[in-house]
């Protein structure tokens, strides 16, 4: 039912979220409101290596009905005759990412920074996995003379972009220190870039070479090239000096634990800072960042406009929402619900499922009561609290037959990838419920190689379209976004350079490895509507700096990116 749509006249985030903080105010202010891997050439670290395994599609013959036993699965990629084929596909720049993975881990001690890294830095030298729309400067790493670079201003992630390319030429001379660095020849590259740019891509070289130290465990020459980053950076300069900063605090830190500065002991301590829980609760920094960036509305105007579409005969609808945090979305839907004419809503009924936080899910749950009976919705709202996702089990949820029961998961699985146990269980919850629907809104990254510098390269290029986002939405003196770096995102960045093991809870992976994954369970990827799109595209252009806010397919789903680079996915399944 496309013809199904929400307004977005009148919408305002920062006036809904006062609505929702505040009973005395429900109803008053209230007017209109609207609706707020395997790669193409290189297969990436898949989700199952939180499994224990590696695998291929073609390779898969094991029945996606059967959902246990994942660390049985294991394929021997890294044996002799498969080695020596694939270093002769290695020259060729095709092979695969996950296969080069387990290779790597085989010879870790002879060269850490191997073949695979390289050729994943190159991948995003040349514009690999980019979302269309303007023009990108694709620097040629196989070519020369080198591309002339365009007069206008480089993002941050072709900054970094350009600096892979120079790196990966300086690869082949013995760079050892800043001195060799400063000599690198290929100046022509600089042409038409501004003293500003070029400084930038120097800075970034010196992270780089820094990160291919610490790699090959040479970590005196690492602290040299990290040094320079130190002077050369800072946490409220331009976004490339910021991206630096953090990536380059995270490797001393790496380097600590590696060389035993940091104990053991210290290491397993529990972070002060819960970025988790944080985001469940109406804080200034969370609301100022929802406020600002786009993507958080338009993951959840598009995921809304999917339910509205796939419930709008329905008369009672249940909702489980995996991390409700502060519910803002639901307002929207309820809204939807309250102007239906043609079929009045019985009973909207929703379930908040957590395993910490229990006060913020409450005071979500009155906001939300408040606010539906300023519309005179009928609303029903439930708390399922367990002390570990292990315990989730279907009759904890009052699932009557004559509901529509959809489930949310809007940022909520990424967390339970480094413990698939878990993940496992919600899924054989999920699948036991068999809702109508299931709504995944994911981070569109890979950061769950299990080989350190591949991660590196992974999450510098996605926080830099990041930093890069946030400098176009947010001014660099803004209180808010000093918090969002200095705490939300450098512990994500932490996470993924400084961490290892199962202290490593940042392990995003993109929408084609979500796919296998579901269709091991029997879900089938439901196609989102154009009217979905045309939501996605009206709203971003209400944002200051929607122009640069990337929306495209990615076959029955939505990607959403920045500048071309993919940030989140959008994807709705149901059960065959």
């Amino acid at each position: 039912m496309e013809n199904v749509m929400f307004s977005l006249e009148g919408f305002n985030f920062g006036e809904v979220q006062d609505m929702l903080s505040s009973a005395d105010n429900v109803g008053k202010h209230f007017s209109s409101y609207g609706t707020e891997d395997w790669e193409e050439s290189v297969a990436t670290d898949a989700l199952y290596s939180g499994y224990g395994f590696y695998q291929q599609p073609e390779l898969c013959h094991h029945s996606y009905s059967d959902v246990g036993l994942f660390d049985n699965l294991r394929f021997d990629f890294a044996s002799p005759q498969i080695e020596t084929c694939l270093e002769e596909i290695s020259e060729l720049g095709e092979i695969p990412t996950e296969i080069q993975d387990v290779i790597q881990q085989k010879k870790d001690k002879q060269l850490p920074f191997s073949l695979a890294s390289l050729e994943l830095l190159k991948n995003y030298g040349t514009g690999f996995r980019r979302l269309t729309g303007e023009k990108r400067i694709e620097p040629s790493i196989d070519k020369a003379p080198l591309t002339k670079m365009s007069s206008r201003k480089l993002s941050t992630e072709e900054i970094m972009r350009t600096a892979g390319e120079r790196f990966i030429r300086s690869s082949s001379r013995a760079v050892e220190d800043v001195v060799s660095m400063l000599g690198n020849p290929f100046n022509l590259l600089f042409s038409d870039l501004s003293d500003e740019e070029i400084r930038d891509v120097e800075l970034a070289e010196f992270l780089l070479a820094s990160v291919e130290k610490v790699g090959d465990q040479q970590y005196e020459r690492a602290k040299r090239f990290l040094n320079q980053c130190d002077n050369l950076s800072s946490d409220k300069g331009n976004p490339v000096q910021r991206v630096v900063y953090y990536f380059s605090e995270a490797l001393r830190e790496r380097i600590d634990r590696e060389t035993g500065r940091i104990s053991a002991k210290e290491n397993g301590k529990k972070p002060l800072f819960d970025v988790d829980l944080e985001m469940m609760s109406s804080n200034p920094t969370v609301l100022a960042f929802h406020e600002a960036v786009p993507f958080p509305q338009v993951l959840q105007f598009t995921g809304l406009q999917a339910i509205v579409e796939n419930v709008a005969e329905a008369k009672r609808i249940h909702v489980i929402d995996l991390e409700i945090r502060n519910g803002v979305q639901w307002t929207l839907l309820m809204q939807s619900l309250a102007s239906q004419c043609g079929c009045p809503i019985e009973l909207l009924k929703i379930t908040a499922v957590g395993t910490a936080g229990k006060n913020i899910i409450e005071e979500t749950g009155k906001n939300l009561e408040n606010f539906a009976q300023s519309l005179n919705l009928p609303f029903s709202y439930k708390i399922v609290m367990v002390s570990d996702m292990l315990d989730l089990k279907e009759d904890l949820f009052e699932i009557n037959p004559d509901e529509k029961v959809v489930v949310y998961a809007f940022l909520s699985l990424r967390s339970l990838i480094a413990v698939p146990n878990r993940l496992e269980n919600i899924m054989k919850v999920v699948r036991n419920i068999s809702p109508c629907m299931m709504v995944v809104n994911e981070v569109e990254v890979n950061l769950n190689s299990p080989v350190f510098v591949n991660r590196f390269i992974e999450g510098l290029f996605f926080f830099s379209a990041y930093f890069d986002c946030l400098d176009a939405c947010m001014k660099r003196d803004d209180p808010n976004r000093m918090v969002t770096e200095s705490m939300y995102f450098r512990d994500g960045i932490r996470d993924i350079v400084a961490a290892e093991g199962e202290e490593r809870k940042t392990r995003h992976v993109k929408l084609d490895v979500w796919r296998a994954f579901f269709s091991r369970y029997g879900m089938e990827e439901i196609e989102l509507s154009a009217a979905s799109l045309y939501q996605a595209n009206l709203l971003v252009q209400k944002f200051p700096c929607g122009s640069s806010c990337t929306i495209e397919f990615d076959g029955k789903s939505l990607l959403v990116g920045w500048k071309g680079t993919p940030i989140h996915s959008t994807s709705v399944w149901k059960f065959i």
